[in-house]
């Protein structure tokens, strides 16, 4: 990462909420051919999240401390703020000398972008505001957010403008949080009901629908040069699992993630 920062744009998109076994089945299967197709040997890799719920888990990847792989370490990171005795900063680490990740591309020259989706993102609020304040430049609608069964779609549409309007020279950091996968996602099984409610079956389908949209975004991150792209979730959550109902609480539903990083040649789709 210390040779890519500079070079290459970036893009992080936290698929939050998505479980690891889902999105291994699904993978497996054939079921998501367009992020398989960018997964190193077609596969996802197994890590332990660094929070169990957004917020948390957000602010400790934005202070460099992305996803664990799930084996004994230490694991080298790829991005690290600079403080004595860190353990897992490397030889190829970007180091950066401000208090997170995003102010530390900044100052690298990067234009550093939001597009939130669940409410920690949504700008409505003091608490709403924090994550987003990170950025140079954020956005959040209502329509991104989780109640809107076409909220990736939107989402994508606005990275492709935001993409579409930055001086081709500008170095971009591109952030999507994607909601989709949250509750409530039963609207994204055809002929579901609101009374059936959400089940692993429609957190399924909802990575589906990411799936059947994420060639746009990857094809705006690699429009102007390479890109390098991280794509995991944030952590996952539970649906009748051992007595437990979603998340923010210590199951290995929650703990495990997927995770992927790859690049993007220029072009890319």
């Amino acid at each position: 990462m210390a040779e890519v920062v500079g070079s290459h744009d970036l893009l992080l998109v936290t698929l939050d909420t998505l479980r690891h076994d889902v999105a291994v089945e699904l993978a497996a299967a054939g079921r998501i051919p367009n992020l398989a197709a960018h997964l190193p040997g077609g596969v996802w890799e197994k890590r332990h999240a660094p929070g169990s719920f957004t917020y948390a888990s957000h602010q400790a990847m934005f202070a460099g401390f992305l996803p664990t792989p799930a084996a004994p370490g230490p694991h080298p990171r790829l991005f690290a703020a600079r403080f004595a005795g860190s353990e897992t900063t490397a030889d190829g680490t970007f180091v950066y000398d401000t208090p997170d990740l995003v102010s530390g591309l900044a100052a690298e020259g990067y234009r550093t972008v939001c597009i939130g989706g669940v409410g920690f993102f949504n700008r409505q609020g003091a608490l709403g505001s924090v994550l987003p304040r990170m950025f140079q430049e954020s956005h959040w609608e209502p329509e991104f957010g989780v109640a809107s069964p076409t909220s990736f779609e939107e989402q994508v549409a606005r990275a492709e403008k935001v993409v579409a309007e930055l001086p081709r020279e500008q170095r971009l950091f591109l952030f999507v949080n994607v909601s989709a996968l949250h509750q409530p996602n039963w609207f994204h099984t055809p002929g579901a009901t609101r009374e059936a409610g959400d089940s692993r079956a429609t957190h399924a389908a909802a990575l589906e629908y990411v799936d059947r949209h994420i060639g746009r975004l990857f094809a705006a991150a690699s429009s102007r040069r390479r890109c390098f792209a991280i794509v995991c979730s944030d952590h996952g959550t539970t649906y009748g699992d051992d007595g437990y109902t979603g998340h923010r609480l210590g199951h290995e539903a929650v703990w495990t993630v997927p995770y992927a990083h790859f690049f993007l040649e220029p072009g890319a789709s």
